[in-house]
């Protein structure tokens, strides 16, 4: 089995610390982000994994190269900035399993295995998308779905606090995905051109613990709480 990850962005929200080495190379309690995602793939029986580069490609290369903690690596350089979903169509030509498994490459999760995902994954399917219940949903746009897991609708951030199950960047992908792709547009995003566009797009809901490692605060409390791959 096969997975994307997603990896070319620039990371200007960390600053320096993202000058020189790629999110995915950060150090998280002794071991990269790279190879906490991998870790959590493996559960899955992934053994290739697509790395979605662009920004500090050849530092990633030199640091991962072809083969990396257990699995194939392969790589789908992006020349020039492509936003998630041209990324993601970009690496698709190295993709021949389906379904596949895509991860924004800034999350770390724990108390999960991607093989729920497969176990609730139906070939009619275009893509399963993880969903993660948060106390506060302000800071995130929220998934709503129907009592089948069917998505009904993506809202924006709301302005009220309250709970509700967010994007995890966590999906699992049939190859008819494809067909909802912009056929003009080198660069879009799969979240909004995309997903509010797709029919038999679904969500798995769970209350694993996750975090986006993509601002500051988030990466410190990370490298403070998240230990042994779960969160303490």
């Amino acid at each position: 089995m096969q997975a994307i990850i997603l990896c070319g962005g620039l990371a200007t929200r960390l600053g320096d610390t993202t000058k020189m080495v790629p999110k995915v190379l950060l150090d998280i309690a002794g071991r990269t982000v790279l190879e906490w995602q991998i870790q959590l793939l493996k559960d899955a029986n992934v053994q290739e994994v697509i790395l979605a580069s662009g920004h500090l490609h050849n530092v990633l290369y030199a640091r991962v190269g072809q083969h990396y903690a257990g699995v194939r690596v392969r790589y789908a350089k992006e020349e020039r900035r492509l936003g998630t979903g041209g990324a993601i169509q970009n690496a698709m030509r190295c993709i021949t399993t389906s379904p596949f498994f895509v991860l924004n490459g800034d999350i770390l999760l724990a108390n999960f295995s991607p093989q729920q995902m497969l176990s609730s994954f139906y070939r009619d399917m275009a893509g399963l998308l993880l969903s993660i219940h948060v106390p506060d949903i302000r800071p995130y746009g929220e998934i709503v779905a129907d009592s089948e897991g069917r998505i009904t609708a993506f809202r924006e951030k709301h302005p009220t606090c309250r709970a509700g199950y967010i994007n995890s960047g966590v999906y699992l992908f049939n190859q008819t995905i494809a067909d909802a792709f912009p056929t003009e547009q080198h660069s879009f995003s799969i979240e909004r051109d995309v997903f509010p566009n797709v029919r038999d797009l679904y969500t798995l809901q769970t209350d694993a613990d996750w975090i986006d490692i993509g601002v500051p605060e988030r990466l410190a409390y990370a490298r403070q709480h998240f230990q042994n791959g779960d969160l303490q």
